[in-house]
């Protein structure tokens, strides 16, 4: 079973995939890592994410970059959406992300483009949002739980730039595919968005048999 989420950033997707693969007994792969992994080693090579010849170059990045904390952090988070911009970095990532959905037994993907591009076969497929205004409010509060000291301003700023960019590429932009479940949790906490994910998959079993 392949199962497909996406959707904009801080939408709580990557804790909705997490907990479908713990459910379900599933491989789980945070592509937006992939990207991160390019928008940080692109900094490393004191590159331009904005540059696609830069971007490029950084999608050779060694396996264990991946386990850098390096890559949680706000800053890298903005790099790998400018960098994720390039059709050229998009294709030098597909095939490991299209590898990963298809392996034997299924698996679960978070991203932008899963439900469109990476697995469009995908047996379930969700969609997961909330309002600009309550992921930048998740956003800060994280934030500032770490000690990171920013304006809900910024923040909020940062996430309609995020958006822009995302919705706005000419490859592969973040959409809601037409098969997709849209999970709107602006008013939900995390154990109600994750039953209601869990459901949704349980249903499109059950309808596939």
């Amino acid at each position: 079973m392949i199962i497909a989420v996406d959707g904009p950033t801080a939408s709580g997707k990557g804790t909705i995939a997490k907990a479908l693969a713990a459910h379900f007994g599933l491989p789980v792969l945070d592509t937006g890592l992939l990207y991160r992994a390019v928008g940080y080693q692109t900094q490393l090579n004191h590159g331009d994410p904005d540059n696609a010849a830069d971007a490029l170059a950084a999608c050779d990045f060694p396996a264990s970059l991946l386990d850098d904390p390096a890559l949680r952090f706000e800053s890298t988070g903005s790099l790998a959406s400018r960098a994720s911009v390039h059709p050229q970095v998009r294709a030098a990532l597909l095939q490991r992300q299209v590898d990963f959905a298809n392996q034997p037994g299924g698996a679960v993907l978070d991203g932008r483009d899963i439900g469109t591009v990476i697995a469009p076969h995908a047996d379930a497929k969700l969609f997961v949002t909330a309002s600009p205004e309550e992921r930048a409010r998740r956003r800060h509060a994280e934030m500032l739980a770490r000690g990171v000291d920013v304006s809900f301003d910024a923040v909020l700023a940062d996430v309609h730039a995020r958006d822009a960019r995302d919705t706005g590429r000419a490859d592969a932009p973040l959409l809601r595919a037409a098969d997709a479940m849209l999970l709107d949790n602006s008013d939900m906490d995390r154990d109600a968005a994750i039953a209601a994910a869990i459901a949704f998959v349980e249903e499109r079993r059950k309808a596939r048999g």
